[in-house]
């Protein structure tokens, strides 16, 4: 039997806090489909109002979000006792450069990766989703192993 304090329910998040997330990190996982395959791709985001902007260079993600498939982008975060995730769903848009976007979310979209990166792309939400949870202390799990062990050799 472990002692450890009892855990508290996952919280489901509502758009806003989602979205209130999501501004607080540049990193996710970009997730589409190629060739019937799904492939997941990091990307440096920015919220703009309610949609992402990524930019990309040419290639596979590119083609693939600019295609007629859903797409779907998936940040995480922790602090001391919590973590979150935040799942977006929709369809992902190819934006000519224009003067909005380059003022917007754009002037400040510094990805990673070097390279040409003149693509940008805009997720448009059709769901958004998140849950934040207690993160478990990483002796709860040794104990279970640990008495697992013990238990097969009894």
């Amino acid at each position: 039997m472990h002692n450890d304090p009892p855990q508290t329910p996952t919280e489901v998040l509502d758009p806003g806090t989602c979205w209130d997330l999501l501004r607080s990190v540049s990193v996710g996982h970009l997730a589409v489909l190629v060739n019937g395959y799904p492939e997941v791709f990091p990307v440096n985001y920015k919220v703009d109002q309610q949609s992402l902007v990524f930019r990309t260079g040419e290639g596979t993600k590119l083609r693939a979000a600019g295609g007629p498939l859903a797409v779907a982008l998936e940040a995480d975060g922790h602090d001391d006792a919590r973590a979150w995730s935040v799942l977006v769903k929709g369809k992902a848009v190819v934006l000519e450069p224009s003067e909005e976007l380059l003022t917007g979310a754009a002037l400040t979209l510094f990805p990673w990766q070097a390279g040409e990166k003149d693509h940008y792309v805009r997720i448009e939400p059709t769901s958004i989703t998140g849950r934040r949870f207690t993160i478990t202390s990483p002796l709860t799990w040794w104990n279970h192993v640990g008495r697992a062990s013990h238990s097969d050799t009894a």
